[in-house]
């Protein structure tokens, strides 16, 4: 059995104010062309296949489309989970018509963990690996909040519910082992260990403590995970991966190698494990310096990328002095160049009613880092804080379930 395991694809992804269709189609086209070339048989997608919960149309149609052209193909299975960004209602309502095309869908947690436990089997009926779909386990699919429970008690629970879900859907897997057929998880979730490429959301508690490498039941031969976006292994566990994004998502990942995973098994036995890069479609680049320099770097950018999509540049001017044409400046200099310029800001502090204040743009700012500064601006303690911004998650979850 040969698995290519990806995840966190974002479709429909506003960067800033320009939409990522292109490049998605590119990376999609490519991942198609891939698994016919590698001859791969079991496709798993852990999770974000979309960047919202209600994505535009294009951004459906290319999910449509990408599931169409492996008909025929030698992917003979394909399972997908819901992560943390998607709607696990729009994932699941054509989970029925999918199915019988070999694409198993669990956008959300069932209520009957055997649901989560995929068969998968050949066009003879024999059984040629077990996939326990485990999604983005949602408040809700965990044990119930407690009247009374601190933002803290919350933490705690939350981890508990996710080791007790991972521990019951294990159990279920193992009458399996006899089979010596591959057992595989999926998640999506922060794992301990786990290196971000920078910041992404903060799900749960916002840190790498949701569940340790060694609390996956051992009865998996591979654990398949999504929703950090840089490829590695977790805990040193070989067998415990994230695959990374499809496509770099921020400017935080200009220098991560996007990848998906290939996975080879020999009967139940982990074989092979590679890491196949992933074309870049288009160069998201951060230029920094004292502006001649940004200036030299900008032409070397624009005479490097003469063709193809444009990159997109985050441009980091220092300055001792206010610089009240730079952007106009900027952009005349680069207005030949096949770049665009998505940001420009410079690292200098303005003086503001005699209080040196530094410029924020807000569309930089998550919801909770707003909450932070005006936590921090109305004098709230450091030790407050922790307790303060558990709670702050728990209505962001309550306000996006109700959403859904």
């Amino acid at each position: 059995m040969r698995l290519l395991h990806t995840s966190d694809w974002h479709l429909g992804q506003k960067f800033l104010y320009f939409d990522r269709e292109q490049e998605h189609e590119a990376a999609l086209q490519w991942l198609l062309r891939t698994i016919d070339e590698e001859s791969v048989e079991l496709l798993i997608v852990a999770g974000d296949i979309f960047d919202i919960g209600n994505p535009p149309n294009y951004a459906r149609r290319q999910y449509y489309r990408f599931l169409a052209g492996l008909i025929g193909s030698s992917c003979r299975h394909i399972v997908l989970i819901g992560g943390n960004h998607d709607s696990p209602s729009m994932l699941d309502a054509p989970k029925e018509l999918l199915a019988a095309l070999n694409v198993q869908v669990v956008g959300s947690a069932p209520e009957d963990l055997t649901r989560e436990v995929i068969e998968l089997r050949s066009p003879q009926g024999d059984l040629e690996a077990v996939v326990a779909a485990v999604p983005f386990l949602r408040d809700r699919d965990l044990r119930p909040a407690q009247i009374g429970e601190s933002g803290l008690e919350r933490i705690d629970r939350i981890r508990e519910g996710i080791r007790q879900h991972y521990e019951r859907v294990g159990e279920r897997v193992e009458p399996y082992r006899k089979d010596q057929v591959p057992l595989i998880a999926t998640g999506h979730l922060y794992a301990t260990g786990a290196e971000a490429s920078g910041k992404q959301d903060d799900i749960y508690i916002g840190n790498v403590e949701n569940i340790a490498a060694d609390q996956f039941p051992a009865v998996f031969d591979y654990v398949a995970l999504g929703h950090i976006h840089r490829a590695q292994a977790v805990g040193g566990l070989d067998h415990i991966r994230y695959c990374g994004s499809l496509i770099p998502l921020s400017f935080s990942e200009t220098k991560d190698d996007k990848s998906v995973t290939l996975v080879d098994f020999k009967g139940s036995r982990l074989g092979e494990v590679r890491h196949l890069p992933v074309p870049l479609f288009r160069r998201l680049k951060t230029i920094e310096g004292e502006l001649p320099e940004v200036q030299d770097r900008l032409a070397k950018l624009g005479a490097d990328y003469s063709e193809g999509l444009p990159p997109w540049v985050e441009v980091i001017v220092h300055s001792d002095a206010i610089l009240p044409n730079l952007d106009e400046e900027l952009h005349e200099f680069t207005a030949e160049m096949n770049l665009q310029l998505l940001k420009i800001k410079t690292n200098q502090a303005f003086l503001a009613l005699d209080e040196q204040m530094e410029a924020v743009d807000l569309q930089e700012l998550t919801p909770e880092e707003v909450f932070v500064k005006r936590c921090e601006t109305a004098g709230r303690p450091p030790e407050q804080l922790e307790e303060l911004v558990a709670t702050f998650r728990e209505l962001q979850s309550w306000m996006n379930e109700r959403e859904e």
